[in-house]
Order: structure tokens, then sequence, then C-alpha cells
């Protein structure tokens, strides 16, 4: 299955994403307080340093806030990183992040970016639902972080909408990126949600 971040086109003139000037910490720990319960993860810079700064700019500056799990695909993956604001999601949309290394597998539990090809990765992410290691590891999938608390509300998260077009007939994530969550809420209202992400 692939595991595709669609990318919307880069505006004329590009403004800056909102990015903190802190350096992260060597680990470092987001908590996720959720539609369903709360889901904690802890990030490792030495996994992906590239990819585990990103994430630490994406939380502190709320992108991550009121937006939806909309790819929950059974005995894979559950996949969010769409921001509910349009604006929002072209501000990070470029530049794009070069690939880290795959240093840890994906097992159950960890997190990666959605790419859609080498050196693409940019706010979409998913957590593993079972050991994907060897279908992903050596497609440069790199983990930076797993979740060590609230896995099972991650099984839990809805999951009856199906898999992304074309593989299904689940939420399209270029939609998403140019009319936010109201295309969500109006298409797919019982997707789970991230109410609040935040940095312990």
């Amino acid at each position: 299955m692939a595991l595709i971040g669609c990318n919307s086109p880069e505006p004329e003139k590009k403004a800056e994403a909102p990015k903190t000037a802190e350096k992260p910490p060597e680990v470092y720990t987001v908590n996720f307080d959720t539609s369903k319960g709360t889901v904690k993860i802890e990030v490792h810079r030495d996994w992906a340093p590239r990819g585990a700064d990103h994430f630490y700019d994406l939380v502190k500056t709320g992108f991550f806030d009121n937006s939806r799990f909309f790819r929950v695909v059974r005995n894979f993956v559950v996949q969010f990183g769409i921001a509910p604001d349009p604006k929002t999601n072209q501000l990070w949309a470029r530049p794009a992040l070069a690939d880290d290394p795959v240093v840890e597998h994906n097992r159950r539990g960890t997190i990666t970016y959605a790419t859609s090809g080498p050196n693409t990765r940019t706010t979409q992410v998913f957590i593993n639902l079972k050991d994907n290691s060897q279908s992903l590891d050596s497609q440069g999938f790199a983990p930076f972080g797993k979740v060590t608390e609230g896995m099972d509300v991650v099984d839990s998260l809805y999951n009856s909408y199906g898999d992304m077009p074309p593989m299904g007939q689940g939420p399209d994530p270029s939609l998403i990126e140019t009319r936010g969550n109201s295309y969500l809420e109006s298409r797919f209202p019982r997707l789970d949600y991230i109410k609040k992400a935040t940095i312990q």
C-alpha cells in the first residue's frame, strides 16, 4: 500500500511557515488530546533528526490542533497531518524535508512521515498499526518516534470510511488540503480528531 502525502502547488509569493527558534531536545514527548483519549508519542532525534525537528515545529505552532485522522486502514496505518485551514497547509507545503536515513524499523506504534517520493516529506505522518518494517523500511520510511501511551486509543480510531482514493472511498488528501475541515465535516463527519497537541 502506498503512503503518499499530497502537496498543494506552491503559491506565487511564498510566505514562511511560523517555525519556532527553539532547539528541540534530543528526546521529547508529544501529548495528543484526541476525541478518543490521550496518545503520547516519544520522539527521538537520533532516529531521524530532520523529521524530529520538523515535528517539533509543527506541534509548537499548533499545526495539528483540530486536525483529523483522515486515513485509518485496519491492520496497516493511521495517517494524519493536514491542518484544518487550507492557508496553513499552503504555508507548510514547501520546502519539503530532505530524507533521513532509516535507523529504526517501522514496527507497531512507530510514527513516520508519509511521502510522495524521495525528499518530499512535509506534514503528513502515520502511526504503524502493525509491524510494517519488511515493506516500508526498504522504501526509505524513517520512523522518528513511537507511541508510549494510548496505543489502545490509536487502535480505536474510526476506520469505516476506508482507504483514500484510488485505493478506497475515504477522504481525498488533496481536497482536505484545499478545502480544510469543511470538506471532512460534510462528507466524513465521523472521523476522530486531535483536539490539541502539546510538548510535555
